[in-house]
């Protein structure tokens, strides 16, 4: 047996490793890389294996910087099966297009430069077609389930508490007579967050291979997340301003619905606009709706109580056109803008900053992780004046 890591090296985007056996070549996750430019830069290298020797991808959860390489990968010759959840399957299918559509406008907008300057004009990672079209090698496994990939490798997807459909993945490899076995983290979530279950808990292993992100500090316990982001909304609804949350589609925006509408339950919930300015948050958001089976107790009694899903709101409203989010540029008070990207890196969210950042009596409120030299991460460590288009926002 052989493991070799082929991304998310010293950093935490990328996730990619390649496990050989004697009778066996098969990839956990391939994602992309995300963040400052010569990390964006390393999307566009070749592989440094050969995709079409691959037998299997086992894919951890939906995420970009797990998942995000797939259409390239099948581009340059990977034919094999894609193993995962079924609501990582759901997820991709919507994440991947829109991955491969974001792929086609960055490149357009290199193009018009290297026209400009006579250069030699580039080609997409991939387009939203070749996205669409790897989803015809998704198959979606059961949780629990113990499956014989080959004579050598057998796996198991355990929940990893992240996101929708997240796994662990326990594998066992035949080896001179005896089983090895491995166990790759993927993304792990923190125990009793909205909607998902808390990690499954894994007994033994040879191997760990684990994420860590977070790995050299330990989670702050900041209280109560749903009477904060509460007093938030009510501290900024009292100096007339708006609410910003930069949202990552997949998870952090569905973890604010679920709060707002226990709020709203409750009858908690200030009088205001709430709403959804991604169309890839959306298309999320109905995912989640839909996939009961993966909710926590928590959840799942709410979702009993309700007679719906927690994460629907009477408030809610869904800019799904850019003429529909451009109009919220217009709005000056008691609205909840929720929009991607996360990071602030691109996507919508970086107009709503250019209209609200700079206004003392609106907030803007980071609920995930921001990369080191994202404009998100500029703004959380307080810089004073930080750029958008050559414009300054604060």
């Amino acid at each position: 047996m052989k493991l070799t890591f082929y991304g998310a090296c010293k950093t935490v985007t990328g996730s990619c490793y390649l496990i050989e056996t004697e009778d066996t070549k098969l990839l956990i996750d391939c994602g992309m890389y995300q963040g400052p430019k010569e990390l964006k830069e390393r999307n566009y290298r070749d592989f440094l294996f050969n995709p079409a020797e691959i037998d299997y991808v086992v894919l951890t959860h939906a995420h970009i910087d797990h998942s995000g390489l797939l259409p390239k990968l099948m581009k340059k010759g990977f034919k094999g099966p894609i193993i995962t959840t079924k609501a990582t399957m759901d997820l991709c299918s919507i994440m991947l297009p829109d991955s491969g559509h974001i792929q086609e406008l960055e490149i357009e907008r290199k193009n018009r430069k290297l026209l400009r300057a006579g250069k030699q004009i580039l080609e997409p990672i991939y387009d939203h077609l070749d996205a669409s079209k790897v989803m015809l090698q998704f198959k979606g496994l059961d949780y629990e389930l113990v499956t014989e990939l080959s004579p050598t490798v057998s796996i198991r997807l355990q929940d990893a508490g992240h996101i929708l459909g997240s796994a662990i993945v326990e594998m066992w490899i035949k080896q001179n007579e005896k089983k090895i076995k491995l166990v790759f983290s993927g993304d792990l979530g923190n125990y009793n967050q909205p909607i998902v279950k808390d990690p499954t808990n894994i007994d033994d292993a040879d191997y760990l291979i684990m994420e860590s992100t977070y790995g050299n500090r330990i989670h702050e316990n900041k209280g109560d997340k749903k009477e904060i982001l509460l007093k938030i909304i009510e501290e900024t609804f009292e100096r007339g301003g708006n609410l910003i949350i930069p949202a990552f589609a997949v998870e952090r925006t569905q973890d604010i619905l679920y709060y707002l509408g226990i709020l709203e339950k409750e009858g908690r919930l200030p009088d205001c606009d709430i709403y959804i300015d991604s169309p890839l948050a959306i298309s999320a958001s109905e995912i989640f709706k839909t996939s009961v089976q993966y909710y926590d107790e928590e959840t799942k009694k709410a979702y009993e109580t309700l007679g719906q899903s927690p994460i629907i709101l009477k408030k809610l409203k869904m800019a799904r056109t850019q003429e529909e989010s451009m109009r919220l540029n217009e709005v000056r008070g008691r609205t909840i803008i929720i929009s991607a990207s996360g990071m602030c890196e691109a996507g919508r969210i970086k107009h709503h900053l250019k209209h609200n950042l700079w206004r003392p009596e609106s907030s803007v409120l980071f609920v995930g992780f921001q990369a080191e030299g994202t404009l998100g991460r500029q703004i959380i460590e307080g810089q004073k004046t930080v750029r958008y288009m050559e414009r300054k926002l604060l």
